[in-house]
């Protein structure tokens, strides 16, 4: 057990460092956090601070994941030997996760942080790569269906476990039993966004949108 909870809370340390905070400090302070939706994610970093602040935010927050996943979890640790009792798939998964919470309640942040999909990202591309595909999938076809991109985040996180059972059924039980708690836990998390979208005033980006409604002509009598 020494080994799975050096090596969980390494990787929850690795999450606990934000992409936007980092990028925030090389501009000088910024923090986004106070600004816009103040979710210090890559969507509100793209909102506030332009594209080369969001994919420097992305970089870092795929990159931790994918450290969570890949790096850490075969560490050679002199003070956490490798425990035999423990199985290697069960330690990557729990590892993934670690680095995911990390990112949602980072310690270096006063535990204020995003909602996690990024890293998620991150996570997969170590663990199942192929199941990028029909995640990003879901999440732009929902994009481009509503706007919502909180909805469509969710939707995506939905597709992973589907996509396991149609692809592997019950074969790969570590890794349906991660997908389903990251669905389980990105709907947790964009709960906000669920509360905005029955309220009717969550954030749509119609620009992505397939079908928009027309705006009604003006009556100012300009031509």
């Amino acid at each position: 057990m020494l080994e799975l909870g050096t090596k969980f809370l390494l990787s929850y340390l690795v999450g606990s460092l934000m992409g936007s905070m980092l990028m925030g400090r090389l501009r000088g302070g910024v923090d986004i956090r106070e600004m816009g939706s103040g979710n210090p994610g890559g969507t509100n970093a793209l909102r506030t601070q332009g594209p080369l602040f969001a994919l420097g935010v992305m970089v870092i927050d795929i990159g931790k994941g994918a450290v969570g996943a890949g790096l850490i979890p075969g560490l050679e640790l002199p003070f956490a030997p490798t425990d035999p009792a423990i199985s290697r798939e069960w330690l990557t998964m729990c590892c993934a996760a670690a680095a995911v919470v990390g990112h949602v309640w980072p310690l270096y942040h006063a535990f204020r942080g995003g909602k996690g999909a990024a890293t998620v990202v991150g996570t997969l591309c170590v663990l199942a790569p192929v199941l990028i595909v029909p995640l990003l999938l879901v999440f732009l076809v929902v994009l481009m269906s509503t706007g919502y991109v909180g909805l469509s985040t969710m939707s995506g996180a939905v597709a992973m476990p589907l996509a396991i059972l149609v692809t592997d059924g019950l074969d790969n039980q570590p890794l349906l039993a991660y997908a389903a708690f990251m669905a389980l836990f990105l709907v947790y998390c964009h709960r906000s966004n669920i509360q905005r979208m029955r309220a009717g005033n969550e954030n749509r980006i119609e620009k992505v949108m397939l079908f928009r409604r027309s705006r009604a002509p003006s009556n100012d009598g300009s031509t």
